[in-house]
């Protein structure tokens, strides 16, 4: 089959497609995604590294198919063609956590043109805790707290934090088929939580991990040595807090196995007092209507809230993508810079001189002419 011109685009064809461009025009920057929602995130994250010289342009892998997922943004004939114009931006899923373990691994975390994440997922990101409580006041319009959010999650993340190291050491050391990612996310997710008291969801959080942890221990009665290790590696060279464990869990589990089961509760609780207050407030039948119906229209859907925020751009982890960012577009910024030319190097039209060189011109004689000014 014949291939297509748009086959074979690759980072120096988008390159050399911007030189054709007026010179003060932006340089374009492919940013491929692996979905549909990763599209808006990945914009609200490249947005903030463009400037009068670089501009990105985010869109999937494939014009041709609806192929999506890292493994489309990788192997589809991407790999090769990536470079400074033509960029990944993908989940780090695992693949981080791996540090060179498997060939996936190794081409995330050693390409400068794959921006990966850091944290699980954008899912992750999403639910970033000191958010969560600006996003229940997004949704309901009413900011009363009924416990601290951002308090809760760091104790859940405590508590999974030693499952979620063997979690971890399984994947690393060739034991995914004997403990797979399933059966920790069936141990750290909840079906509903009370929001009257969210601590009775904890301690039977805490029951499961610790049996799991027992099971673990027993199953591989040799790993103590290379689990503490592992532990110690996540801490001290990734920067992974136990206080922070549920960035790195799966996303689709902790969007909606954690923070959907928290927050939707908590949302209802907080409708129904605005809808009660409203009740109290009104004069009569039609001001009550009409305020009920207007607080209606007022209010979102908590997961769209959610999906809206960009409060994770206070986070660790984020600061190293960004970190990232800031190197591709300082290495175009100085690719450029080094293609143009310097001021005293351009070429003059023929039979014209600058006015540096003119009196030199006057005092050199033509070759095989008197000089008349002698």
């Amino acid at each position: 089959m014949a291939k297509r011109l748009q086959d074979n685009l690759n980072s120096i064809y988008v390159e050399l497609a911007s030189r054709l461009r007026p010179r003060n025009t932006k340089k374009k920057i492919v940013a491929y995604v692996e979905s549909y929602d990763d599209v808006f995130f990945w914009r609200s994250v490249l947005q903030d590294f463009e400037d009068e010289h670089v501009q990105f342009e985010v869109m999937l892998p494939s014009r041709r198919n609806l192929s999506k997922g890292k493994k489309a943004a990788l192997m589809n004939h991407l790999g090769p063609s990536l470079g400074d114009f033509m960029i990944a931006c993908v989940d780090a899923d695992y693949d981080y956590l791996m540090q060179g373990c498997t060939e996936v691994s190794r081409t995330l975390i050693s390409s400068p043109y794959i921006l990966h994440t850091y944290v699980y997922a954008i899912e992750n990101y999403q639910c970033y805790a000191p958010a969560l409580h600006t996003a229940c006041v997004m949704s309901t319009l009413n900011d009363h707290t009924l416990f601290s959010l951002q308090g809760f999650m760091e104790e859940y993340s405590i508590i999974i934090w030693p499952l979620f190291a063997w979690s971890v050491w399984a994947h690393r050391y060739g034991h995914a088929n004997t403990y797979c990612q399933a059966d920790f996310t069936r141990t750290v997710t909840f079906h509903e939580i009370n929001p009257w008291h969210p601590e009775n969801a904890l301690e039977a959080l805490r029951e499961r991990v610790n049996k799991q942890v027992g099971w673990l221990q027993r199953k591989f009665p040799k790993a103590k040595k290379t689990y503490l290790e592992l532990r110690t590696t996540l801490k001290e060279e990734l920067g992974i807090s136990p206080s922070d464990t549920y960035l790195y869990i799966q996303g689709h589990a902790l969007m909606e196995g954690v923070v959907l089961p928290l927050l939707n509760p908590i949302c209802t609780i907080l409708r129904r007092e605005r809808e009660k207050e409203i009740k109290q407030l009104a004069i009569h039948g039609t001001q009550k209507q009409n305020e009920l119906s207007s607080y209606q229209h007022s209010q979102s859907p908590i997961d769209l809230m959610l999906r809206k925020s960009i409060a994770f751009k206070e986070s660790a982890p984020y600061q190293k993508l960004r970190t990232d960012l800031l190197a591709l577009t300082d290495r175009i910024r100085r690719k450029e810079a080094a293609r143009q030319p310097m001021q005293t190097d351009r070429k003059l039209p023929v039979g014209t001189t600058s006015a540096g060189d003119a009196s030199v011109q006057q005092q050199a004689p033509m070759p095989g002419k008197p000089n008349l000014y002698q």
